[in-house]
């Protein structure tokens, strides 16, 4: 069981969920800033509008919390540039979360009442390939 154990908690692998949790820890705050945003502007300029600008307003934020806290040590480079990068690697996250987001307050007439339920199931469908993204092409 011992050996079992120390094959799976390596150090490698501790560091890698310790990332994780870090990254979560700034998802959770990108995720009120979102909110915020999508509830600052849904009434001047609808729930799409307000979803497509606020991705990019959080998706800012959290670049720059995990240049500085997740990622540190690992941002190399010139700032511009590799928040360019961050935007273009989740790219693909942007599909999936607010794919998400989208389709949610489109089907869901309780997600038009409620948009946060919509960011919540867009936030958790985005949340491992974004990961993978900023460790794997963004801060290496």
């Amino acid at each position: 069981m011992e050996a079992i154990m120390s094959r799976t908690f390596t150090a490698a692998r501790l560091a890698i969920v310790h990332q994780f949790l870090r990254f979560g820890a700034v998802g959770a705050f990108g995720f009120i800033v979102d909110t915020a945003v999508v509830y600052a502007l849904k009434a001047s300029a609808g729930l799409y509008v307000a979803g497509a600008v606020a991705y990019v307003v959080a998706a800012t934020v959290n670049w720059g919390l995990n240049r500085i806290w997740t990622f540190r040590g690992r941002s190399s480079g010139r700032m511009h540039r590799q928040w360019a990068l961050y935007l273009t690697a989740n790219g693909l996250g942007f599909v999936f979360n607010r794919g998400t987001f989208f389709l949610l307050v489109t089907v869901s007439p309780l997600c038009v009442q409620y948009p946060v339920l919509a960011i919540a199931g867009g936030v958790a469908i985005g949340m491992f390939l974004n990961f993978h993204l900023a460790r794997t092409f963004v801060f290496r």
